[in-house]
């Protein structure tokens, strides 16, 4: 039975090697997979998923006005899909995950969303709030803090390299802009002057 599944954590866990790595598997056995990717991520190049460790996979790039349901459908149609993946699923709009949901509930193909559980102010973004409430399996990839402890937060750093309060909620970066932290230090790096 096909499943929603969502895959989060804080930035530079390895989401995006375990769905480079999971694509692959599939792919290996001779079967078809879609990924999807934010087309405001566009870091690796526009429809690339690319993982620190320097994978890479063309993907379809989504935005808010896309129809996932429509598209997997017509593809899976056009030939069979064993699976379909979404790396940067924070992104999705409620309506999105529900696109998603129906994949899975109506075509039986199952799916992978990987993404960022919270932004920078501690915030939950909305295609994670949706996911979190509705997917059918909820998979934490861990990764630490500095001090060793389980990051669960992120700090967008400004230019001075401090810790950023104020600005939009999507701000596209990678190391060189978020640091992933335990809760702890995540509201030190907030209360620093």
């Amino acid at each position: 039975m096909a499943k929603l599944y969502f895959h989060y954590s804080t930035m530079n866990a390895g989401k995006s090697t375990m769905l480079l790595q999971a694509a692959y598997n599939y792919q290996e056995r001779g079967m078809r997979t879609a990924a999807f990717i934010a087309a405001l991520d566009d870091r690796a190049g526009r429809g690339k998923i690319a993982s620190r460790i320097g994978l890479t996979m063309d993907a379809i790039p989504f935005d808010a006005a896309d129809d996932l349901f429509t598209l997997v459908d017509e593809m899976h149609a056009e030939e069979p899909l064993a699976c379909v993946f979404v790396d940067e699923a924070q992104f999705l709009s409620h309506e999105q995950v529900w696109q998603l949901a129906h994949v899975v509930d109506r075509l039986d193909l199952p799916v992978m969303a990987y993404g960022l559980r919270t932004d920078f102010h501690g915030k939950l973004f909305p295609g994670s709030q949706e996911l979190l409430t509705i997917a059918d399996e909820l998979r934490e990839v861990r990764t630490i803090c500095h001090c060793g402890r389980k990051a669960t937060m992120v700090v967008r750093l400004d230019s001075a390299g401090k810790a950023a309060r104020d600005g939009a909620q999507i701000e596209i970066g990678g190391s060189d802009k978020y640091v992933s932290l335990c809760r702890r230090h995540w509201e030190a790096a907030m209360a620093e002057e």
